[in-house]
């Protein structure tokens, strides 16, 4: 691994004397990122498994309800994140670590979240064409995954990522593993996958330390909630603010298309998210890693290390976004049939994937500034920016609706994350200039 990287800052034109330096540094954001990223990927893996699986066996109506559940799903998580993963940066990065009643308070408002996001997240999908039964479930599953993301961020703060890995990796392969012996044993239906999903997640769940349920159970008992009302008005709430209004500007048509021309409709949007679904986990799922390290540097004056992050940040997501538009068109041009089936059109297809593709790469080049930007608490800047973009997205997205159908609202979403892209940018070379 040394030898490599060696070979390539050679090539980068790195001086003799800073080689061995750059080539270190090389190695250790490497086996970071891959550690980090394999997790994510994995999960994207099975996902994908399980999107295709659907696809080809259950009615286009029904795919696009789990479609929608991953989407949903995926906000709770994001706004797992942004409610959890600032007063944890702050707070584990202290000297004398997090203080007991700190952790309590913590680990109660966790709970209640859960609860909340399992109702959400039911009620979501039933008001999109679910059986009130099944949606239920999808709100177990919803709920139970929105634990395991704080679990994530607690776990990488307190220095557990091969924790995490295995967390990980135990909700992808048993996603895999279920999945594929319902569909060995032709039992693949739409209740028989709710359950198969609710299982991997649990299994997700189960697979964090005995200390980490230990501090759950003592959060439940003894936490109070008052004390983070504190934590919500100095930090939370921006970030929660902030991550609302991106969810506008990033599935604005996700719930549009769904709650005015079904699921029917956005089954087939949901492919261009399918394949584009290992960039928006990575993205989702570095920052938890990331954030932290930034936090503590910019907290020494060490911003230039803070950069550093940022740059080694984007190269990782560009190359997952590299790798994903490749498997795409890999798959689109000779292997249609695996996830296209014969009434989804083949043009309309290709058409989703690239308006998808850009839409992630916008996404890819802003995420590290917009993440060290809330390692330096910048949150109310960044919801200015979210709101932006969400009322543009929200508002273009259902006029392209309305006149021109599913397929042109994905333009709407394009143009929000367009000037989200650039007012990040605007926020972060003010940022930068006060603190280089």
């Amino acid at each position: 691994m040394t030898a490599l990287a060696l070979v390539l800052v050679t090539l980068a034109g790195v001086p003799d004397t800073e080689r061995e330096s750059a080539a270190a540094r090389l190695v250790s954001a490497g086996t970071r990122y891959a550690l980090s990223a394999l997790g994510p990927v994995t999960v994207s893996a099975a996902h994908f498994i399980a999107a295709l699986i659907f696809l080809h066996t259950l009615p286009r109506a029904a795919f696009g309800e789990f479609s929608f559940l991953i989407i949903v799903s995926a906000f709770c998580l994001s706004f797992c994140g942004a409610l959890f993963a600032p007063p944890i940066a702050r707070d584990a990065g202290r000297p004398d670590g997090m203080a007991e009643a700190e952790r309590h308070t913590l680990f109660k408002a966790n709970a209640a979240f859960t609860a909340v996001a399992a109702v959400a997240v039911s009620l979501l999908l039933f008001f999109g064409g679910a059986d009130p039964l099944l949606a239920s479930i999808f709100g177990l599953y919803g709920g139970t995954m929105s634990a395991r993301w704080f679990a994530r961020c607690w776990t990488y703060a307190d220095g557990g990522a091969a924790r995490v890995l295995a967390s990980d990796l135990a909700y992808s392969g048993t996603v895999t593993v279920g999945l594929f012996g319902l569909l060995f044993l032709h039992r693949v239906t739409v209740w028989s996958a709710a359950v198969a999903l609710l299982i991997a997640s649990s299994a997700g769940l189960a697979a964090f330390h005995r200390a980490f349920w230990r501090q759950q159970l003592q959060g439940i008992i003894v936490g109070r909630l008052k004390p983070f009302l504190l934590t919500w008005r100095e930090l939370s709430s921006w970030a929660v603010l902030g991550v609302a209004m991106s969810e506008a500007t990033v599935n604005a048509h996700a719930y549009l298309v769904t709650f005015i021309s079904g699921p029917h409709a956005f089954a087939l949007l949901a492919i261009g998210t399918l394949l584009m679904r290992p960039v928006s986990l990575v993205l989702a799922a570095l920052p938890d890693m990331e954030r932290p390290l930034m936090s503590r540097m910019i907290r020494e004056g060490k911003t230039a290390g803070a950069f550093r992050i940022v740059k080694e940040f984007r190269t990782a997501a560009g190359a997952i976004w590299l790798g994903a538009v490749l498997l795409a068109g890999v798959l689109l041009l000779w292997f249609p049939s695996l996830i296209v089936k014969r009434e989804y059109p083949l043009a309309e297809v290709a058409v989703v994937v690239s308006i998808s593709a850009a839409i992630m790469a916008l996404r890819a080049v802003r995420t590290p500034e917009a993440v060290l930007l809330q390692a330096a608490s910048e949150f109310r800047k960044l919801a200015g920016v979210g709101i932006w973009s969400g009322f543009i997205s929200l508002g273009m997205t259902f006029m392209l609706l309305m006149m021109f159908g599913p397929l042109a609202a994905l333009c709407g979403i394009l143009t929000g994350d367009i000037v989200a892209t650039e007012r990040t940018f605007a926020l972060w070379r003010i940022w930068k200039a006060e603190h280089a």
